[in-house]
């Protein structure tokens, strides 16, 4: 649960700190401009209040790992949920007001967080989980989100080095195997999750599991 709140929180801060002319420059999401990640990450905090509001007594059916679906295949776009955060991002005009709405909710979502009984079940997307569960699988995606603002902005901080770590484990259970002892975390989560090539010495290193990737949760 601490981990989820040191996540965000260097991730809101990350976005408030950025300048209002890098909104409109590529994030490293394939297709999407900062602002559409932005406006997801607004889509994302309003997904935790509204799972962290809907307990359930049902078991669960998954975990933090099992949370993922699965596939080989980068988003194309043509998902109407991708196409519909692209034109709200576009209708707030003024990067303050995108801030402001993401600090707004996020801070909200925070607060849930820290609030939320980790032994709560809730349900989300017809499955059940812990609270516990469903926040740390939270940390990944968090951790891959900072990845994808800076990816183009050296001058930003970077995830929590304990955040890169976390999701680099649960990366790796997902995929059922190690990321080779030479790959930094946050190397592993961008190659891992197809951000970027492996390089051909990283690839070889890499062995069988080069032909499992990119690992595309959704």
């Amino acid at each position: 649960m601490d981990l989820f709140s040191r996540s965000w929180a260097a991730l809101r801060t990350v976005v408030a700190e950025l300048p209002d002319e890098d909104f409109v420059q590529p994030s490293g999401c394939a297709g999407w401009l900062v602002r559409d990640l932005v406006c997801h990450l607004v889509i994302d905090a309003q997904d935790v209040l509204i799972t962290l509001v809907t307990p359930t007594e049902e078991k669960p059916t998954r975990d933090a790992v099992t949370y993922w679906d699965v596939t080989g295949t980068p988003p194309t776009g043509d998902d109407p949920l991708d196409a519909l955060t692209v034109r709200l991002a576009a209708a707030y005009e003024e990067p303050r007001l995108l801030k402001f709405h993401f600090d707004d909710v996020g801070s909200a979502a925070g607060r849930a967080a820290e609030l939320a009984d980790p032994d709560l079940r809730v349900g989300t997307r017809d499955e059940v989980l812990t609270a516990g569960d469903y926040l740390s699988a939270y940390v990944l995606e968090w951790t891959l989100h900072h990845l994808d603002l800076i990816a183009h902005r050296p001058y930003a901080a970077g995830p929590p080095a304990e955040g890169l770590a976390r999701s680099r484990e649960l990366l790796e259970r997902i995929a059922g195997a190690d990321f080779p002892a030479s790959f930094s975390d946050a190397d592993a989560l961008l190659v891992g999750t197809g951000r970027r090539a492996p390089t051909g010495a990283e690839r070889a290193e890499l062995g069988r599991l080069a032909a499992e990737l990119p690992l595309v949760l959704g």
